[in-house]
């Protein structure tokens, strides 16, 4: 039985989703980021409100390094879920792939790197853009399908690969990974999830504040990949 609480929620996440896709279409969401869409989606969120903000700067300590340290010439993504950062993007040499995995692990905080940089030449604005719309899509659908939070997961596309990160159940870890599986133009799904189980899962979503997120420094468990189904 859904309580009120997760209606208001619900509701909450359902417009500043919105305004968020509205927005950055509009080359606007950094304003809605740091107002009252930011603080919408961190109602759902099962990080703690400083492991989110943790996770915001390890982001752009990282992206400051790489930037530093090797130029425009290489496109590299960092993103961080729970302290655990994952590298995304093209870098020219395999020299570079490991440094930028180096740099990304000596940021303070951070607990484990996923190196998923690929060797070549980096992706075209049009190939990112394309990346972008199959990110909307897929939260669109993780949104309607109802299952889950939408919000307990975060959604990063390179090249037309999905990964998935967020803390949650292996019932929603599948269930989540099902429907980026079949969602158009994606090529791969990786799982890039930190799993809890479902009686810590309602804990955390049923806490007001503060959530008690995982802290340890145990590794995440291996990426887990699927393809989407083959065309009839």
């Amino acid at each position: 039985m859904k309580t009120p609480l997760f209606s208001i929620r619900r509701a909450l996440l359902s417009g500043a989703f919105v305004l968020a896709s509205i927005s950055l279409l509009q080359g606007c969401f950094p304003l809605v980021a740091v107002g009252i869409g930011a603080g919408a989606v961190m109602i759902a969120d099962r990080r703690s409100t400083g492991t989110y903000v943790d996770d915001e700067t390890i982001e752009w300590k990282i992206s400051d390094l790489i930037r530093k340290n090797f130029g425009t010439l290489n496109h590299v993504n960092a993103t961080s879920y729970n302290r655990n950062v994952l590298l995304t993007g093209e870098v020219q040499n395999d020299d570079i792939r490991a440094e930028a995995q180096r740099l990304a692990g000596s940021v303070a905080s951070v607990r484990s790197v996923v190196n998923e940089l690929v060797v070549g030449p980096a992706s075209s604005l049009g190939d990112r853009g394309n990346d972008g719309f199959i990110t909307t899509n897929v939260k669109t659908r993780f949104l309607n399908n109802g299952q889950f939070t939408f919000n307990h997961i975060k959604v990063v596309t390179e090249a037309g690969v999905v990964f998935l990160l967020g803390l949650v159940t292996r019932t929603e870890a599948e269930q989540a990974a099902e429907v980026a599986r079949t969602s158009r133009g994606v090529k791969k799904v990786v799982k890039v999830f930190e799993y809890i189980g479902e009686s810590e899962a309602r804990k955390i979503d049923n806490t007001n504040g503060e959530r008690g997120a995982p802290t340890s420094g145990a590794p995440l468990p291996p990426v887990e990949t699927s393809s989407p189904p083959e065309a009839p």
